[in-house]
């Protein structure tokens, strides 16, 4: 079944609506007692810059297109977790940054936002990874970012700078972290390095199996370490991924981490994951909606995943959280919001890519053919005038992660006349964000806690 024609209708959506909050949620059943204990095995997932309103339309989306519950909300309908609000400040300000923030989890402190475990005098804090990999677990992180990128590295790693990502690159060698999965070829690739420094070579010396294509990940052996590189720079988006040619051989997120956990899951001691939807956060900040759901939707697919080893396991604590919101989108009140939110399942691409491939030698013309190929968007002369307006130079747009100045506030307002979801801005907010906590350990999680709180409850959860 095709996800994007598949709409809207009938009796799928007919009966959503007409049930109540309680008649939806309710259930006889209490929360399960969790199991108590010392936990073996830790898998902590952040769906990086998640605002609630990205969780409840991603939710909203897989029911009202996909005809299911979304993982995550399942989690919850079955009374199968803990769950928080949690604070996500930094040390030098109420909204964070995300190298601030995995600080945060990973050294156990508030930091000024730009540092990876550095404290305002220059202290280390040892992150909990080298903690964990010390006392003689096996460590890993698989991202859909660059694998250097500031939220592994806060569970791994010092860094004066969360940019300095060449050199996280060389510190995950020396500290030989079992398993890395991610972007960023430029960082260990000697052609694309300013150093020439060839990392992949250093790794092969460790005895690390290197895999650059989705099909590698069946080729590795178990126990074995594992460096991933499937890009330059991040992975693709997962709509993208599904849509183009190009992208077929890039493993999702949920492939990662299954690979990651059974190269990891037999070893003695147990062994700590992270898990991060990394592009969740960089959709957000370009305001894309189509972006969004999707990779907050390959996210959820990596909470089955994971989810589907801890409760067989029974030894494994898992977290899934956000380490801060993002743009805080969500759907606006109006006698077709209902339709106009669904209107999103004929978005063929992001807002990335289709902006990307129209050029100033396009016409109105041109550009209201391929809005409408792409998303199925009816665009007014004036609107495309208006876009036509960045590409000869007459306007551009800043923003995070918006290297070649594409309009996408711009068309993300476009969209919203369509689509009915808005948003407040296009970078990090501050609000509180959601976590759930599953298996031994998870009866220490408090109603409402800071962010540094998880750092200390997989210490307790885990000893070491």
């Amino acid at each position: 079944m095709d996800r994007r024609k598949f709409l809207k209708g009938s009796a799928l959506l007919s009966g959503l609506f007409t049930l109540s909050p309680s008649e939806l949620w309710s259930s006889s059943k209490n929360i399960e007692q969790p199991r108590t204990g010392k936990a073996k095995n830790i898998i902590f997932m952040v769906s990086d810059g998640m605002s609630l309103g990205t969780l409840s339309m991603a939710d909203l989306y897989s029911r009202n297109i996909l005809g299911k519950e979304s993982h995550w909300m399942n989690l919850y309908h079955k009374k199968k977790v803990s769950r928080a609000l949690m604070d996500t400040a930094s040390a030098s300000s109420i909204v964070t940054d995300s190298a601030a923030a995995s600080s945060a989890f990973g050294g156990g402190i508030r930091v000024k936002n730009g540092v990876l475990n550095i404290g305002a005098n220059g202290e280390k804090h040892t992150p909990i990874w080298q903690k964990f990999k010390k006392a003689g677990k096996k460590a890993g992180c698989v991202t859909t970012v660059t694998i250097t990128h500031a939220t592994p590295a806060g569970f791994c790693i010092n860094s004066s700078k969360r940019s300095a990502e060449p050199e996280i690159a060389e510190m995950y060698a020396e500290l030989e972290f079992d398993v890395l999965m991610g972007g960023g070829d430029e960082f260990f690739n000697a052609q694309k390095r300013e150093d020439k420094k060839d990392l992949y070579s250093v790794y092969r010396k460790k005895g690390y199996r290197i895999m650059k294509e989705r099909t590698h990940l069946k080729e590795v052996q178990k126990g074995e370490k594992v460096l991933g590189i499937f890009s330059t720079g991040a992975l693709p988006y997962s709509i993208d991924r599904a849509g183009l040619s190009e992208f077929k051989n890039t493993p999702t997120l949920a492939e990662m981490a299954g690979t990651a956990i059974e190269q990891m899951k037999d070893h003695p001691e147990g062994f700590v994951l992270q898990v991060e939807g990394g592009k969740v956060d960089w959709a957000a900040h370009a305001n894309d909606v189509a972006a969004l759901i999707h990779d907050q939707l390959a996210f959820d697919e990596a909470v089955k995943t994971v989810m589907d080893f801890a409760e067989k396991d029974g030894n494994t604590l898992v977290i899934i959280t956000t380490d801060h919101g993002n743009a805080n989108p969500g759907t606006i009140y109006g006698n077709d919001a209902t339709k106009n939110f669904n209107s999103i399942s004929n978005y063929q691409y992001t807002n990335e890519y289709i902006l990307n491939k129209i050029n100033k030698d396009y016409s109105q013309k041109d550009i209201k053919d391929w809005i409408y190929e792409g998303n199925k968007i009816v665009l007014s002369d004036d609107e495309a005038k208006h876009l036509l307006s960045f590409y000869n130079g007459l306007e551009k747009e800043e923003g995070l992660y918006n290297y070649k100045k594409l309009p996408f506030k711009l068309y993300s307002e476009i969209q919203k006349n369509r689509n009915s979801v808005g948003w407040i801005s296009m970078d990090h907010s501050g609000d509180y964000v959601e976590v759930a906590a599953y298996g031994p350990g998870s009866e220490l999680l408090q109603p409402f806690i800071k962010n540094t709180d998880l750092h200390y409850l997989m210490l307790k959860a885990s000893p070491i």
